[in-house]
């Protein structure tokens, strides 16, 4: 058994490190961001002020009805599913391996990601459909075979749709509640059985419910369980303020140096460095994935330029302030010179910076109330897949198999679950990235002629109406199933 695990995780390593290589999908992904900067012109540097007051502060498209979820319900969905172990685990695997400057890497994976995240949002709201059961439906899915006309949309619709259900179980179920029981087990004794347990039966009561349940709780959830893990890591950053011009300047010389990581660590070189900040950046954001899209389609929005600007925002939550506040509590603290373990080394990190065992007992909390968030986002991701492949009829089974494998991935030692995750993870954003750039001039064209009109926001559902008759709801239309 032994044998086929060191089998299957040096199988799934190899395919890893081509998928994740330096000719396959770094260069996509980094050149799909680019690409969608250009022909949006900037448009994540100059909306996002906008954005983040009509996702955050006004939180509801005003009028607006078409749609299961408010925007800011459907925006920390989203945010549940990618604030997670890769903002917590994920970033200290990339620094051990990649150094400091991996960092600059998920920044700029960010930042580029953020125009591949409006892209996503804004074609899963204009292609979403209504399912037989009476609620959106949309995402790569739908609009990689609706918006590319002929057999490439049908094939890329398709490989996403079975890609997304596998990943599902990796990156959004597996992946979290091994990752949960390791550190409430070595944290306060909790057996990983009982971890299990109530994993399962919590996330199964939230997915019952359907999308209306889980964004009831992750809006309430998913903003104090930031703040939390902020305040946390802001507090050991203004203890440690001297250090912090000495830590940023280090993740941009070793970004481009290669300086190699001490301790007893892997030797980082540049493209170690640009790997696994992209492969982590990824990870944690999503950008370019199609995932976060299926949440946008659910919203309640006058325009499909509305949502994607507000789900825009998620990956500079995700990125630019939490991964930024875990990366530098790692650099600042030297951490990432010791030989800890990457699964252990945040926590490490937070109990040098904080008296006593506090700092080690925030990480498993947040850990735990990150890890809990994915899983909700995720079985929804998965969900609105099963419910395209097969048919409303597999949604209930779906979740009832989905909650189960929360317990096997709290109780079974999992050695392979992260490289897999990658594998899936580069496997469904492979179809989607290529039909983001198919489908980039729609988008690019829909956008410029919303903004001109409505350059702050501001347009009533009425207002909307009239200088955009065509109702995306209406051109839709129901889906076949």
């Amino acid at each position: 058994m032994d044998q086929l695990v060191d089998d299957l995780n040096t199988f799934f390593g190899d395919v890893s490190g081509v998928v994740w290589g330096p000719f396959v999908l770094i260069p996509l992904l980094f050149g799909v961001g680019l690409l969608l900067t250009v022909r949006l012109r900037g448009l994540q540097f100059r909306k996002l002020g906008a954005a983040l007051r009509l996702g955050i502060i006004k939180r509801k498209d005003a009028g607006a009805e078409d749609g299961d979820v408010s925007q800011f319900q459907a925006l920390t969905t989203a945010l549940s599913a990618t604030v997670g172990t890769g903002n917590i685990v994920g970033v200290a695997t990339a620094i051990s391996i990649g150094g400091p400057g991996a960092l600059f890497w998920m920044w700029v994976t960010g930042l580029v990601g953020m125009a591949s995240k409006y892209t996503e949002a804004f074609l899963g709201v204009y292609y979403r459909r209504t399912d037989s059961a009476g609620e959106k439906s949309g995402g790569p899915q739908y609009y990689l075979e609706r918006g590319i006309k002929g057999p490439l949309g049908k094939v890329l619709g398709l490989m996403f749709t079975v890609m997304a259900i596998i990943a599902s179980f990796g990156i959004g179920n597996l992946v979290q509640g091994n990752a949960v029981a390791e550190n409430l087990e070595g944290s306060f004794g909790v057996a990983r059985w009982v971890t299990g347990a109530v994993l399962a039966v919590a996330a199964f009561v939230v997915l019952v419910g359907g999308i209306k349940s889980i964004g009831r709780v992750t809006a309430g959830f998913v903003p104090v369980m930031i703040v939390f893990y902020v305040v946390g890591a802001l507090f050991i950053l203004l203890v440690n303020i001297t250090d912090i011009p000495a830590a940023i300047a280090l993740v941009f010389t070793d970004a481009f140096s290669g300086t190699a990581a001490t301790g007893g660590f892997i030797g980082s070189t540049i493209i170690i460095a640009v790997q696994m900040g992209a492969a982590r950046g990824m990870f944690s954001n999503e950008s370019g994935m199609g995932s976060a899209a299926i949440a946008a389609a659910a919203a309640k929005t006058s325009h499909p330029v509305r949502q994607g600007l507000v789900s825009m925002t998620q990956t500079f939550i995700d990125t630019l302030v939490v991964v930024t506040f875990t990366g530098l509590v790692i650099v600042t603290t030297g951490a990432w010179r010791t030989e800890t373990e990457a699964g252990t080394m945040t926590g490490a990190a937070f109990s040098t910076g904080l008296p006593g065992q506090w700092g080690h007992y925030i990480v498993t909390i947040a850990l735990a109330m990150f890890a809990f968030s994915t899983v909700l986002g995720w079985s929804y991701y998965g969900e609105r897949c099963i419910e395209r492949l097969v048919g409303r009829g597999g949604v209930m089974p779906y979740r009832v198999v989905f909650s189960l494998a929360v317990y096997v991935g709290a109780t079974v030692s999992l050695d392979v679950v992260w490289s897999f995750a990658d594998v899936m993870n580069g496997l469904m954003a492979i179809p989607n990235l290529i039909g983001l750039v198919i489908l980039s001039g729609l988008v690019a064209r829909e956008t410029r002629k919303y903004l001109d009109n409505d350059p702050g926001l501001s347009a009533t559902l009425e207002e909307v109406r009239a200088f955009s008759p065509r109702s995306f709801a209406d051109d839709v239309g129901p889906a076949t199933r």
